[in-house]
């Protein structure tokens, strides 16, 4: 691969072991492909509406040097697409076999923590590479209750984050995912089943179905990601681990009154 880290090296850095860890092969990019890659991340945080065709057009406004079947390429890798309904393939691929579930927050007040939680996965730039970041948030205080990184889209680190936040913050009354097939899959279907919480699912490529989930990520990315430029997995793990504390305990947000997310959750009556 052309960045500095193996595989296996990176696996080890944030914590998981060959033998533990499941792991597709990933393609080979040059550091000119995973500098278009980031600026794909950067334009779609800013303009989420934008499918491969604008996106190529986007770059090649910038001065980079790619065809738009590349351009879809790049995206599909990182798991990204327009928000919007579209006839041509979506990046967001579910199981067939799985069932989708309707999506159950159209019109519900939501008034209390643990009543919702949303999660989704986003593609993070590295300067040597790039991982995948999953979150799940509290949808009313704002709150981020777990999260995980991942070298690929596999389920598994998924199925980790979910797990997590139950034991840690107890259950929700109703779940909401896309219909990726992370979070279409059995395994992951099945720890929701058995805790008893309702599944919610955002309509095929509607983004804003989630839209709690959608603006953290670019929370994330703005005031973190793009400014600290981490190198390597490592960084951007010790990273993470020191702004979610701060986003959760020190960042004030307007939406909830000038308080912060762990105050909301904690507090909330």
């Amino acid at each position: 691969m052309a960045d500095d880290l193996s595989i296996v090296r990176q696996c080890k850095l944030i914590g998981f072991t060959r033998s533990t860890y499941y792991y597709e092969a990933v393609p080979d990019f040059y550091p000119e492909e995973l500098k278009i890659m980031e600026e794909i991340d950067k334009i779609y945080t800013e303009m989420p509406f934008y499918g491969y065709r604008k996106m190529y057009w986007e770059l090649k406004n910038l001065g980079y040097n790619v065809g738009r079947d590349r351009t879809l390429k790049y995206m599909q890798h990182m798991g990204i697409e327009a928000i919007y309904p579209k006839r041509n393939k979506h990046t967001t691929v579910r199981d067939k076999e799985h069932l989708v579930y309707p999506y159950l927050l159209k019109g519900m007040e939501i008034t209390t923590p643990n009543q919702v939680w949303a999660t989704d996965i986003t593609y993070l730039p590295l300067t040597n590479g790039f991982c995948y970041l999953v979150a799940i948030i509290d949808w009313y205080s704002k709150k981020i209750l777990s999260w995980k990184l991942s070298l690929t889209l596999d389920r598994r680190f998924c199925i980790e984050a979910l797990k997590e936040a139950i034991e840690r913050h107890g259950k929700p009354e109703i779940f909401n995912t896309d219909q990726g097939c992370q979070f279409t899959s059995t395994d992951f279907i099945q720890v929701l089943v058995d805790n008893g919480i309702k599944i919610s699912m955002d309509s095929k490529g509607r983004a804003l179905d989630n839209i709690v989930i959608e603006r953290f990520w670019r929370t994330l990315k703005y005031e973190d990601i793009y400014i600290k430029k981490y190198q390597t997995i490592k960084e951007v793990k010790a990273g993470l681990q020191a702004y979610m504390v701060l986003y959760n305990t020190k960042r004030r947000h307007e939406t909830l009154e000038y308080k912060t997310p762990d105050h909301v959750h904690r507090h909330a009556a």
